[in-house]
């Protein structure tokens, strides 16, 4: 089934049946429940959407079917055209506009696309208004506007300027020193829309930019999430041109990962852990992460005073959150930057420009900078079970088993030992339990994920 409908959105592959992909009448249904879902909350007539979209082939296509659906509802559409995520979601407040969709599906492959939703702060609409605007798409009780009513639409091309002026704009970022450094910058792209605004960037904090699949056309190169083994690419170019960092983002520009001079990874996990570091050691205050993510970051918190705190997995709760403690610095290890200064949103431009500040006043090199880290190795396993068997008895189970150790039941089980930790989620869609350690080597982090399966499999 290649058609999810979320809290957080719809999802699905071009093409194909209607409610089995993403078909073009899926795309007006679920505008269509958006659009009803704001106009029955908002006390007013007069409603304006921000709309903005990747650079996947089917972006256009599902911009205007999105665009033709709001305005034929009567809601007023500012379209941002090539966009990125964080750039749609400062535009929101900027523009005071009643919310926004975001046409991506994010590091899904070319096939894929997705309408994200933004509420009037430019943050995504809770799991309480999702499951509202699912079940207004379920009963299709529309009512479109007469003729005389009908929205207007106009487009914005200064969008990422604006954006990029309030990146400029941070106290924490230090334009001067970044531009002292002429760093030379290798940046991947993947052919979306990060080529575009990156580019931009950098070109403001006095960087050379070294382009590598920065044509906007959807045509990704390679797998388009930016992990290590689809990376080889920008890995060698750094090292051929003598470059001091390589920036590679995803099709909508919310995830960063870095490589060092040598072409060697930073670690997706770490680029929020050099980012607090950063922050953290300018101003006491607090960190968030995800379960799911490294302890190097509580580590790093730890050696500035200041406090950690560990949601469960998914932006919309690490927001929640961060606001909830006032954090100062907080994302997912998945290489996603939330900066509350600039906005409650993964943001890869505000990352780049945290990152750079901080690399040219630490005078070291990026692999020297990752040295000074704590190393963790993460490991990733998954147990299959029959469908009959209660997923939510085994972990109760298994936080049983481990009371004595430092447990949290927030998101599945997470069961942090002295010197490593796992992470038990049980799957949305199937029947598994998803495995995740942490440990000081790699085959420390794969020991204990067998360890924690032989263990299930005995409870069972």
């Amino acid at each position: 089934m290649s058609l999810i409908k979320s809290i957080s959105g719809i999802r699905g592959t071009i093409g194909g049946k209607v409610n089995d992909n993403l078909t073009p009448l899926d795309v007006v249904k679920f505008a269509s429940a958006f659009g009803t879902w704001l106009q029955n909350n908002k006390n007013k007539k007069d409603l304006t959407l921000i709309i903005g979209r990747d650079a996947r082939i089917s972006g256009q296509m599902v911009s205007s079917l999105v665009t033709a659906t709001l305005q034929g509802l009567g809601i007023n559409v500012v379209d941002l055209g090539l966009s990125t995520t964080p750039t749609v979601e400062i535009m929101v407040p900027e523009l005071k506009a009643d919310g926004g969709i975001i046409l991506t599906a994010s590091h899904n492959p070319k096939q894929w696309n997705a309408l994200k939703l933004l509420n009037e702060k430019g943050e995504f609409i809770t799991g309480e208004n999702g499951a509202e605007v699912l079940a207004l798409a379920e009963s299709e009780d529309f009512n479109y506007a007469e003729v005389d009513d009908l929205g207007k639409y106009e487009t914005r091309d200064d969008a990422f300027d604006i954006h990029i002026q309030q990146i400029l704009d941070l106290p924490m970022v230090d334009v001067e020193a970044i531009k002292a450094k002429n760093f030379k910058v290798v940046l991947d792209a993947v052919n979306s829309t990060g080529g575009i605004a990156i580019p931009m960037l950098l070109d403001k904090l006095g960087c050379e930019t070294v382009k590598l699949y920065c044509e906007p056309n959807g045509q990704f190169p390679h797998n388009p999430e930016p992990l290590k083994e689809h990376l080889g690419d920008i890995c060698e170019l750094v090292k051929k041109e003598g470059a001091d960092v390589g920036v590679v983002v995803d099709p909508d520009v919310d995830r960063l990962a870095l490589i060092d001079e040598k072409g060697e990874m930073f670690g997706e996990e770490y680029t929020l852990v050099a980012v607090a570091d950063y922050l953290l050691k300018n101003k006491n205050g607090v960190a968030i992460s995800n379960l799911s993510s490294s302890r190097a970051l509580r580590d790093v918190a730890h050696t500035h005073n200041s406090e950690y705190f560990a949601s469960a997995v998914g932006e919309v709760n690490v927001v929640t959150l961060m606001k909830e403690k006032n954090a100062v610095i907080g994302g997912e290890g998945n290489g996603g930057i939330i900066y509350p200064e600039l906005h409650y949103g993964r943001d890869s431009l505000v990352g780049v420009a945290l990152f750079l500040t901080h690399l040219a006043k630490e005078n070291k090199t990026v692999s020297e900078l990752r040295a000074g880290y704590p190393s963790y190795f993460m490991g990733k396993k998954k147990i299959e079970l029959t469908p009959e068997i209660n997923v939510d008895d085994i972990l109760s189970k298994m936080e049983k088993e481990y009371q004595n150790e430092e447990v949290s039941t927030v998101d599945g089980v997470k069961i942090d030992f002295e010197n490593n930790w796992v992470h038990l989620r049980k799957s949305n869609t199937e029947p598994i339990i998803r495995i995740y350690t942490e440990a000081k080597s790699q085959e420390e982090a794969d020991k204990l994920g067998d360890d924690m399966i032989a263990k299930i499999k005995s409870l069972i």
